[in-house]
């Protein structure tokens, strides 16, 4: 019998799938109602949909008994993750690299030129029909962090370059060295952010990330800097961020936020100086044909048994659950 795969694109809009497996759709559904495909039991590859509630993405994980491999459609990954013993041993998961640097990128810039040059200020005029001139920052000449070198923090140092930036430090878990120069280890930061009159988050949620931004980082941040957060909410202390918002010392432009999504009457709403995009770093018009070609690229691998891209890890004994899977 044909190992069976469930994806959350009908296979007919995808180009290039290999020959072999059976195809099957399942993302949920519009209210993460719809019934499963088929057998979980069945189930070798399982494409994680894309923008759906938690339930319903983490939904199948205790029924696919053997599954092979889990893939996901998100840079980020805190979300399989943090369901494992779920998953049997043996079980490669895999993220989205590839698939979100462009569009998350570009928003990264969006975020950054929006909240120096004034946009929030410009749209609020507009409504009330009145002309506001002023002086505003530019990204030129300024000093931006980049905290989170993976694929993602490069596509945003490619789109800096125009920009005539005067520096870009680059900082990742462990130290290296790129084309473009030094990346710093993570614990270089506090030594950095006295210098960066932007600081850019686009670090993985990890247990070394959660509460990296807390008061002590944002205190040695520049008066009048702008922390820019694409990665996720968790990684910055919502607590601390209002302190030094309402104190008015620095800006901040958020696409993720913690809680999430942001509720009516939290106080991050209002807070002084911030721009909040709703988690839509990701979802744009270049997600889509992305996302296609890395399903058929890794379907190709897994059906020729080659090794697959954007491996995180490979589940093992020590994550399954009390039952054994």
């Amino acid at each position: 019998m044909s190992a069976e795969v469930w994806l959350p694109i009908p296979p007919e809009e995808i180009e290039g799938l290999p020959a072999g497996p059976r195809y099957l759709f399942w993302d949920g559904g519009a209210d993460g109602d719809q019934p499963f495909p088929g057998d979980p039991a069945r189930c070798a590859v399982y494409v994680v949909p894309y923008m759906k509630r938690l339930s319903v993405r983490v939904g199948p994980l205790p029924h696919l008994t053997n599954v092979r491999v889990v893939q996901t459609l998100t840079a980020g990954v805190d979300d399989i993750t943090a369901r494992l013993s779920d998953i049997p041993p043996g079980v490669r998961l895999c993220n989205a690299r590839g698939v979100h640097e462009t569009s998350t990128a570009e928003l990264a810039l969006t975020l950054t030129l929006a909240a120096l040059r004034g946009i929030p200020e410009f749209v609020r005029a507009q409504r009330q029909e009145r002309w506001t001139g002023g002086f505003h920052p530019s990204l030129a000449d300024k000093s931006v962090l980049i905290v989170g070198y993976g694929s993602i923090g490069a596509a945003i140092e490619d789109r800096l370059t125009p920009f005539e930036v005067a520096r870009v430090a680059r900082v990742a878990r462990s130290g290296r060295t790129v084309a473009r120069g030094p990346v710093h280890p993570i614990t270089d930061v506090p030594s950095l952010l006295p210098h960066a009159d932007v600081v850019i988050l686009c670090t993985p949620l990890t247990e070394d990330t959660r509460g990296l931004v807390d008061a002590d980082f944002l205190a040695r941040m520049k008066d009048g800097a702008l922390l820019v957060n694409v990665a996720r909410g968790a990684v910055v202390d919502t607590k601390a961020l209002l302190a030094e918002l309402e104190r008015g010392r620095i800006m901040a432009a958020l696409d993720v936020t913690d809680p999430e999504p942001l509720p009516p009457g939290h106080p991050l709403w209002q807070a002084p100086g911030v721009l909040i995009s709703p988690h839509v770093g990701g979802p744009s018009s270049a997600f889509l044909p992305r996302a296609k070609r890395l399903i058929a690229d890794q379907l190709t691998r897994f059906v020729n048994h080659e090794p697959l891209r954007n491996v995180i890890l490979t589940t093992g004994p020590e994550t399954a659950g009390a039952t054994g899977r």
